[in-house]
């Protein structure tokens, strides 16, 4: 019998194709459209394909679910925990987006560091003819970095930053012997030390609100904060009032705590620079992560292993 794939979300047209070469594949566009399916259909269901959401609720609904397959690096939506104790693999997209990402750090460092936002606005609202030079902003070049997680991400993050002859830091739950950067066992005095602080850690309940008020005020009113980790990672409304106060000097942000939803406050500053969570966004990326998810797929039905396990599975036969 040909397994069943439940595909969760809008995936690239490629996904479906490819996958309908080998599976039968039943398409849930919206998280609501898999309440209509039967118990029937549930039972037949043996692996998931998802955007980085598969509670422990929904796992329970499919009683011969054998596979979770993760669009994303992140997969703090996906109950690993919970799959793991039902012996169901969870798998993820890591390393095909880490360029993407560390070339986002890099642009949002460079455009808040450097006011771009702002001095293109100063341009089109004539206030160069009207008032002269724009204010003079600070450059990258030797500054002192700290990355809140040095993964895979990280260490491509301060391979970048090495162009700019910065100064690289880091604080993770582990020291990593193998790499070059000084480590910081606290994140506050990490933060106390740095001009600009990187947050690139996984998101869920260990790290929520890691970045806190006294971090940001560490960090201090000449100090940077970018975040392309998750929204969570960082107090977002204190990250606001220091922002508003001037206890902290600028931010770059690619994630927010309930996005779509971003803090309005935020809208006006001129030190702040805000994407819509596109770090890893591009056709070559997203193609790239849409290519390990059938991967993953193909690979255990094949063999009996997958390419790309999370941690949490790595007992799991398969894994």
């Amino acid at each position: 019998m040909t397994a069943r794939i439940l595909t969760i979300g809008n995936f690239f047209p490629s996904v479906t194709k490819d996958l309908s070469k080998t599976f039968t594949v039943v398409e849930c566009p919206n998280r609501t459209d898999i309440d209509v399916l039967s118990e029937d259909q549930r039972s037949e269901i043996s692996a998931i394909a998802t955007f980085g959401w598969a509670p422990a609720d929904l796992i329970k609904k499919f009683p011969n679910l054998k596979l979770i397959s993760s669009f994303g690096v992140g997969y703090d939506g996906v109950d690993a925990d919970y799959a793991a104790s039902k012996e169901i693999l969870v798998t993820h997209t890591p390393n095909v987006l880490n360029d993407d990402v560390a070339n986002t750090t890099i642009v949002l460092i460079l455009t808040t560091m450097r006011r771009i936002i702002a001095q293109d606005k100063y341009l089109r609202e004539g206030r160069w003819v009207s008032e002269g030079n724009a204010p003079l902003t600070k450059s990258i070049r030797g500054k002192k970095v700290g990355i809140v997680g040095l993964g895979r991400i990280g260490e491509a993050i301060a391979e970048k930053l090495s162009v700019f002859k910065c100064e690289t830091v880091y604080h993770s739950r582990n020291q990593k012997p193998d790499v070059p950067y000084t480590y910081y066992g606290s994140l506050l005095d990490m933060a106390h030390d740095c001009d600009v602080l990187v947050a690139i850690t996984p998101g869920g309940p260990a790290t929520d609100k890691l970045i806190s008020r006294e971090v940001m005020e560490a960090l201090g009113p000449e100090g940077t904060l970018i975040n392309v980790a998750r929204g969570t990672v960082v107090d977002e409304a204190e990250m606001v009032k220091a922002l508003q106060d001037g206890r902290l000097g600028a931010a770059g942000l690619d994630v927010f705590e309930d996005e779509p939803n971003v803090p309005e406050e935020l809208f006006p500053m001129e030190n702040v620079v805000l994407t819509p969570h596109v770090a890893s966004a591009t056709w070559e990326t997203r193609q790239a992560m849409s290519d390990l998810v059938v991967g993953n797929l193909v690979s255990y039905f094949s063999t009996g292993k997958v390419e790309t396990p999370v941690p949490e599975c790595a007992d799991i036969p398969g894994a």
